[in-house]
C-alpha cells in the first residue's frame, strides 16, 4: 500500500491540449497512484511519459465499464486509484459518474483535483454572459434529434455549452439559427492548443460562412447565448390582451400574455377586465 496516498478514489484532471496545464497536485496524485483507470490508456500513457510518471493502467470506458467497474472498486479499495479521461476533467461528458456513485456507496474515500474542463474554458473566451449557463454535452448527429432537443432547451434563460465535430457544425448551427433564432454564438476550437481559434457571431452568419467550406479540425465547443430579452411597451401589451381576448377568458388571455411578455399576471388580469368593460 501506498503511504503516502490513503486508498481510494481520485478524480484526476488533465490538460485539454497544452500539457503545461496539468496541476501540481493532480501530477503527484497520478505519480503516487498505484493504479490509472484511463478512457485511453495511450492517450494518457503520453502525458505520463510527459510527466516522467511510471505507474499501471487499466481501460476505463463506455464499453468495458459494467465488466471493469467491480474489480476497480475492489483495489480502490485497499490503494489509491486515479480515474482520468483522455482529456480534461472526468466525468464531464465522459464515463465514470456509476463508478463514483458505488465508490460512495461502499464508503470509500472519493478526492477531486479539480483542473482543465473545455465547457468552462470556452466560456471564459466567448463572450457571452456567464452568470447562468447549462452544459448539455454533445446534441444529436441528426437533425431530426438535435431538433428535438434544442426545442426542449428553447425556453432556458441561459447560456448553452455543446461539445460539437467539425464535419456536423455546419448543419448544427442551421439547427440552432432555425430553433433557436438568431442568437449569439461563440465558436471555441483547439482551446490551448497552437491552432486556438475562437469564433464568434450570429448563428445564421456562423452557418452560412461553414456551409461551403472545410469542415474545421479539432476539439470544439459551441458557446449560445441566452434569449435575448424583448422589451414590450404598454401599447403592445395591451394590444396583445386584445388579441387574446378575443378568443380567450380574462383569465386565459392574462395568464398567455403574462407569459409572453414577462408582466405580471395579476395586473394583466386587471387590464383585461378594464378592456372587457367588466372592471
Amino acid at each position: 500500500m501506498n503511504d503516502s496516498l490513503p486508498p481510494g478514489l481520485y478524480i484526476v484532471a488533465t490538460p485539454i491540449g497544452n500539457l503545461g496545464d496539468i496541476t501540481i497536485r493532480a501530477a503527484e496524485v497520478l505519480r503516487n497512484a498505484e493504479l490509472v483507470a484511463a478512457e485511453d490508456t495511450r492517450v494518457t500513457a503520453k502525458l505520463l511519459q510527459h510527466l516522467g510518471i511510471r505507474v499501471p493502467m487499466m481501460s476505463y470506458h463506455d464499453h468495458n465499464a459494467d465488466r471493469v467497474r467491480p474489480d476497480l472498486l475492489e483495489k480502490a479499495g485497499r490503494m489509491p486509484v486515479a480515474l482520468v479521461t483522455d482529456a480534461g476533467t472526468p466525468l464531464i461528458s465522459d464515463p465514470g459518474y456509476k463508478l463514483v456513485r458505488a465508490a460512495h456507496e461502499a464508503g470509500m474515500r472519493v478526492t477531486t483535483l479539480p483542473g482543465p474542463c473545455a465547457a468552462v474554458a470556452a466560456m471564459t473566451v466567448a463572450g457571452l454572459p456567464t452568470d447562468r449557463f447549462l452544459f448539455a454535452g454533445f446534441l444529436p448527429p441528426k437533425t431530426a434529434g438535435r431538433t428535438r432537443v434544442l426545442e426542449e432547451l428553447k425556453s432556458i434563460r441561459a447560456t448553452l455549452i455543446f461539445y460539437e465535430t467539425g464535419p456536423r457544425l455546419a448543419d448544427c448551427l442551421a439547427d440552432i439559427h432555425a430553433v433557436l433564432g438568431n442568437r449569439e454564438v461563440a465558436i471555441a476550437r483547439e482551446l490551448t492548443k497552437l491552432h486556438e481559434e475562437v469564433r464568434r457571431g450570429p448563428a445564421a452568419d456562423l452557418a452560412e460562412a461553414l456551409a461551403d467550406s472545410t469542415p474545421p479540425k479539432g476539439e470544439i465547443v459551441l458557446v449560445v447565448g441566452p434569449p435575448v430579452e424583448e422589451t414590450f411597451s404598454p401599447e403592445a401589451i395591451e394590444d396583445r390582451l386584445k388579441a387574446a381576448l378575443e378568443t380567450m377568458t380574462v383569465k386565459e388571455a392574462a395568464k398567455l400574455v403574462a407569459a409572453e411578455t414577462g408582466g405580471n399576471r395579476q395586473e394583466l388580469y386587471r387590464l383585461a377586465l378594464s378592456l372587457t368593460g367588466r372592471a
